[in-house]
């Protein structure tokens, strides 16, 4: 284990920084959680659009909720139960109770770690909440509209937001490897949670119409994320070369 630990930590400082501020700025800004956020509503509007093909009751007038109405409510209380399981368990309990230092507070190796902007986190790192969060998102809007371009861009936004961690040196990659795993656990158990409750009310049979994912999403829409993403990214390069003096 203490071979493990020393590897871990190793593998950090390699992955730890850089000498170039621009990267720096991009960095800091992609692990901005605001930054995300026109992506979260990207997937809003991609759930929204889709409503009326991918809600329909199993018996008419099962509830006094309309069936658009029901299967977003379901939809967003799974993210709200994903939001709970994958990062506040993880902040409130589990950081607390292993009490692994981040890498920015460790007494062998946070003298050795390229800090920027005097940003370090927490005092505990273990597990990392920006890989579990961002991987049960991942995971269960994957299973839930089941495009291949949606998909990609998901894994993507995850592991962009693992690398930034540690390039900021305030999570170890173990730290980030148990957080995806811990996160793809939530994200499929939510997942089947929805599918289960939604089940009790709601058609759970897929579609095989042209133009539509095996769930009911158009593709036309869906493609709306990984656009979104890939300015996300635009606008992190853009506004690194901007505050690119500011950063040391």
């Amino acid at each position: 284990m203490e071979e493990l630990i020393q590897f871990d930590k190793q593998l950090l400082l390699m992955l730890n920084g850089s000498d170039s501020t621009f990267l720096d700025g991009v960095v800091l800004t992609l692990t901005n959680a605001l930054t995300w956020l026109p992506l979260y509503l990207s997937l809003l509007y991609v759930v929204v659009k889709n409503l009326n093909q991918t809600s329909n009751f199993k018996k008419p007038q099962a509830l006094s909720l309309k069936p658009q109405t029901l299967n977003l409510l379901l939809i967003l209380a799974s993210a709200g139960l994903l939001v709970l399981l994958a990062g506040t368990v993880d902040d409130e309990i589990v950081k607390p109770l292993v009490a692994r230092w981040r890498p920015t507070h460790d007494p062998e190796i946070g003298s050795l770690v390229d800090v920027v902007n005097d940003y370090r986190g927490g005092r505990y790192g273990f597990f990392s909440a920006h890989a579990s969060n961002t991987f049960s998102i991942a995971v269960f809007f994957s299973l839930l509209i089941r495009a291949r371009s949606l998909t990609i861009a998901m894994m993507i936004y995850s592991l962009t937001n693992c690398w930034t961690r540690m390039y900021l040196g305030v999570h170890f990659p173990g730290d980030i490897t148990v957080g995806l795993i811990w996160g793809a656990i939530v994200g499929f158990s939510v997942y089947m949670l929805y599918r289960h409750v939604r089940g009790r009310w709601l058609d759970n049979s897929g579609i095989t119409a042209e133009g539509f994912t095996s769930t009911g999403y158009e593709y036309r829409t869906v493609y709306v994320v990984p656009i979104v993403l890939t300015l996300t990214f635009v606008y992190a390069f853009v506004r690194a070369w901007l505050i690119m003096d500011g950063i040391h």
